[in-house]
C-alpha cells in the first residue's frame, strides 16, 4: 500500500484517498445498495397510501392544483407531487347569525321590517357540503361567505315583510324564503355548499319597546284562542243541530205514516161496517150499541141496572151523598144507574 502523505512529508495525498473511499463506496454499495433501495421503495409506498372515511370524500391536489375526487376507501396519492383534503359530506354544519351562543350581535340582529319596525332576529342556518372540490377551491373563507350571504338573504326577506308576519304567523313563511334566497347566491358563489334548514330562533322587538310588543302579540294570540274556540264551538253545534233536525223530520214523516195508515184503517173498518150494517140493521146496530157501552162503562168499578118501567113517571133513584129525602131512594157514591133495556 502506498504512504497517503506526499513525498516531503507535508499532508495526505488527496488522490490517493478520494480512491481510497470510492473504493469503499463502491464496495458498501454494492453490498447494501438492494436493502436502501427497498428501504426507500417502501417508505415512499406508505407515504403515499391514505384513507377516506364513510361519509367523506377525498381530493386530491397535484402539484397545488385540484386533480380528481376520491370516494371512501384505501387510496394512493404521489409523495411531494400529490396532496389530498378530505371532507365530510354527510355532516350538518351550522352557523349563527345575530347571535353568538348567548350574546346578541346587534349589528346582525337588529334589521328593519318592511312596514318600518325594528326587529332583532336570531337565525340557525343548517348546511352540508355537496361539492368538495367547490367548497374548498372557489372561495377562500367558504363559512365566512355563508355568514355573511346569510345576513344578507334574511335582511332582504325581512324588509319586505310586515313586523307582525315576521312575529307571529309568517314566519314558517319567512325561513322558507331566506332559506331559497340565500342557496341562490352560495350557488352564484359556486360554493359547493347546500343549505338544509333555516330557521328563527328568535324574533323580538328591542328592548326598549318589548314589553309593548309583547302585550300586542299576546292579544292577537289571545284572539286566536278566541277565534279558534268559537269555531270548535260552531263545529260541534252545527252538526248536532243538523242531526237533531234531521231527527225531527224523521218523527215528522214516521207519524205521518202512522197517521195515514190509522185513517186509512178507521176507513177500511168503516167501509166494511156499513157493508154489514146494510146486510143486517138491527143486528149490528144493537152490536155497535153494546161495544160502545162496554167502552164507556169499563173504567167504572160499581154498575146498578135499573127496569126501563121503573123510570115512568118519578125519579126513583138519586145519586146524592148522604141521607136521601122521603119518598126517593140514593145510589152509593161511584154507582152507575143504567135503565135496563133503553138504546137508541
Amino acid at each position: 500500500m502506498r504512504s497517503k502523505f506526499d513525498e516531503d512529508g507535508s499532508g495526505p495525498n488527496i488522490s490517493e484517498v478520494v480512491a481510497e473511499v470510492s473504493d469503499v463506496l463502491s464496495s458498501n454499495l454494492k453490498r447494501f445498495g438492494p436493502v436502501v433501495a427497498g428501504l426507500l421503495l417502501l417508505a415512499v409506498v406508505i407515504t403515499g397510501v391514505y384513507s377516506v372515511g364513510p361519509g367523506e370524500q377525498g381530493v386530491v391536489r397535484r402539484f397545488g392544483r385540484e386533480h380528481r375526487t376520491v370516494g371512501p376507501g384505501l387510496h394512493y396519492a404521489l409523495p411531494l407531487a400529490e396532496s389530498v383534503d378530505v371532507v365530510n359530506i354527510e355532516e350538518v354544519r351550522r352557523i349563527e347569525v345575530g347571535f353568538n351562543g348567548e350574546t346578541t350581535v346587534n349589528e346582525e340582529a337588529l334589521m328593519l321590517t318592511g312596514d318600518e319596525n325594528i326587529v332583532e332576529v336570531h337565525m340557525v342556518v343548517q348546511y352540508r357540503v355537496s361539492d368538495p372540490m367547490r367548497y374548498l377551491f372557489r372561495l377562500r373563507e367558504p363559512e365566512a361567505s355563508l355568514h355573511v350571504a346569510a345576513e344578507v338573504a334574511i335582511r332582504s326577506v325581512v324588509g319586505r315583510t310586515f313586523i307582525d308576519d315576521v312575529m307571529t304567523t309568517g314566519r314558517t313563511q319567512v325561513q322558507q324564503a331566506t332559506r331559497e334566497v340565500l342557496q341562490m347566491l352560495m350557488d352564484d358563489y359556486e360554493s359547493g355548499i347546500e343549505i338544509t334548514e333555516v330557521k328563527l330562533d328568535a324574533v323580538d322587538a328591542p328592548d326598549e319597546v318589548k314589553d309593548a310588543f309583547n302585550a300586542v302579540t299576546r292579544a292577537r294570540e289571545d284572539k286566536e284562542k278566541l277565534v279558534n274556540e268559537a269555531r270548535g264551538y260552531q263545529e260541534d253545534k252545527v252538526p248536532r243541530a243538523r242531526g237533531d233536525a234531521q231527527s225531527i223530520v224523521r218523527g215528522a214523516e214516521g207519524y205521518k205514516e202512522q197517521r195515514v195508515l190509522r185513517a186509512q184503517g178507521d176507513a177500511d173498518k168503516f167501509d166494511a161496517m156499513l157493508a154489514e150494517y146494510g146486510k143486517a140493521r138491527s143486528v149490528t146496530r144493537q152490536r155497535l150499541y153494546l161495544e160502545t157501552m162496554e167502552r164507556v162503562f169499563a173504567p167504572l168499578k160499581n154498575k146498578l141496572v135499573v127496569d126501563k118501567g121503573a123510570l115512568s113517571g118519578s125519579v126513583p133513584l138519586l145519586p146524592l151523598r148522604g141521607s136521601a129525602p122521603v119518598g126517593l131512594t140514593s145510589a152509593p157514591a161511584g154507582v152507575a144507574t143504567v135503565a135496563a133495556g133503553s138504546q137508541p
